[in-house]
């Protein structure tokens, strides 16, 4: 369940299964059901709860003989859902994903078995045996865990502990070793804040240090893409680096959260409205043809009509290409979770639908501008509702959360990159053709 970085934690989970002789199968054929939680949100609860529950009707309908709960809803719940939830097996937490076969081999009908490290340290390495479920043309490497930024709503910090990055070395040779196996067009780096990478191991950010490694990396095209980057820890060099390296998408996720300077104090963010509009600017200005996504919380505790207008006027100047909108989740153990003047959740919702409308409008007239145009794509996947159609995706989307390119082409197939020209659009995709 959840983002990247805990498909990352599944496919080590994966690899360490496969190196210990477990078979892995689908749940129809499978003796063991595993589930890998999120526990970021609301939303992210309820869905990691309702996949446990159905694997539990399973166990009762004699199809699994056991069900194990791992990751991050155990470590932040701990043995209320031990309480609970009396039909799962065993509980572990994220510490305790690369110890999942000795857990499985120990588990006892008769009792139930719970594994959570009260302060988690553990990063995967190059080391770790692993198995991608990603299509084999892109992988995500996980470059750091944990987060120091203790943004007043978010629970990352309290659930993945402090923030650690892995050697600059490791990172490289589980790259050179996926690249061994099967040939990579695309590297997604992701961590909770990879602009912070390093700092723990060298006492400064080294992340551009690292680019320059994955990036000499030329024996053929490949993509190499930034995740999740902090905009307070955004400096000059990585900007230029952004603009003058032919590798690296021209691509930045940028979550501003909010615009209102009170809200962004009470989400004890780093930067005021100015400074996010003249880094905005300044990326803008210095990486031509940049794409820009972010993420803003709608509903804060505040969050006053006039000031959420002020969060809707700035996102209809600024523009952004991509665009999450989030209603704000109250989560225990958060210092927002006691700020006085709760947004009510009908307001939120009404709130979130104004801001979605006003994104649609956006990314339709952007992607009306690139009508005529030719676009490197890069193909994912055949199209299995078309047999002349494949669907790919430009420098400025990442897998799973932004748009698509639908293609119309033949003998080509996923990993290739290819020239379309766009002569159709959609809300937020593109349709096209090879010339």
């Amino acid at each position: 369940m959840g983002c990247p970085r805990n498909l990352v934690d599944s496919e080590v989970l994966l690899g360490v299964l496969k190196k210990e002789d477990y078979e892995t199968a689908d749940i129809k054929d499978a003796d063991i059901g595993i589930v890998n939680t999120c526990a970021f949100i609301d939303d992210a609860k309820t869905e990691s709860i309702d996949t446990i529950l159905e694997l539990t009707e399973l166990k009762k309908a004699k199809r699994l003989s056991a069900v194990v709960v791992a990751g991050c809803l155990p470590q932040r719940y701990g043995k209320v859902l031990l309480k609970g939830l009396p039909e799962v097996d065993a509980f572990i937490g994220c510490d305790e994903i690369p110890k999942i076969a000795r857990i499985l081999r120990s588990l006892d009908k008769n009792k139930k078995l719970y594994d959570v490290s009260a302060k988690p340290s553990f990063i995967y390495s190059h080391t770790h045996p692993r198995i991608q479920i990603t299509p084999p043309h892109y992988a995500y490497v996980k470059v750091s865990e944990g987060c120091e930024n203790r943004c007043s709503f978010c629970v990352v910090p309290s659930i993945k502990g402090a923030y650690r990055s892995r050697p600059i070395e490791s990172v490289i040779k589980g790259v050179e070793a996926i690249s061994a196996r099967q040939r990579l067009s695309e590297i997604d780096l992701v961590g909770q804040d990879v602009t912070l990478y390093g700092k723990d191991l060298y006492g400064k950010p080294a992340i551009k240090a690292l680019l320059e490694k994955l990036c000499a990396f030329r024996e053929y095209k490949r993509w190499v893409r930034l995740l999740y980057t902090y905009p307070s820890h955004i400096d000059d060099g990585l900007i230029d680096m952004l603009a003058e390296e032919a590798l690296l998408c021209k691509y930045m996720d940028l979550p501003i959260q909010h615009i209102n300077d009170k809200i962004l104090k009470m989400m004890n963010r780093k930067m005021c409205k100015k400074d996010i509009i003249t880094l905005i600017e300044k990326i803008r200005k210095r990486v031509p043809n940049v794409v820009l996504r972010s993420s803003v919380i709608v509903g804060f505790p505040g969050e006053r009509d006039e000031t959420f207008q002020e969060l809707a006027g700035f996102i209809k100047d600024i523009r952004f290409e991509r665009l999450g909108v989030f209603t704000y989740s109250r989560e225990e153990g958060t210092p927002a979770y006691d700020y006085k003047n709760q947004v009510d959740e009908k307001v939120k919702l009404e709130r979130f639908n104004v801001l979605m409308s006003v994104q649609k409008e956006i990314a339709c007239s952007i992607n009306e501008s690139y009508r005529g145009k030719m676009l490197d794509v890069l193909i994912d996947e055949k199209d299995e509702n078309s047999k002349d159609t494949y669907i790919g995706r430009t420098e400025g989307d990442a897998p799973e959360v932004d748009g698509e390119v639908f293609v119309k082409a033949k003998d080509i197939k996923p990993g290739d990159f290819v020239k379309v020209r766009i002569t159709d659009t959609l809300e937020y995709d593109l349709v096209g053709e090879i010339i």
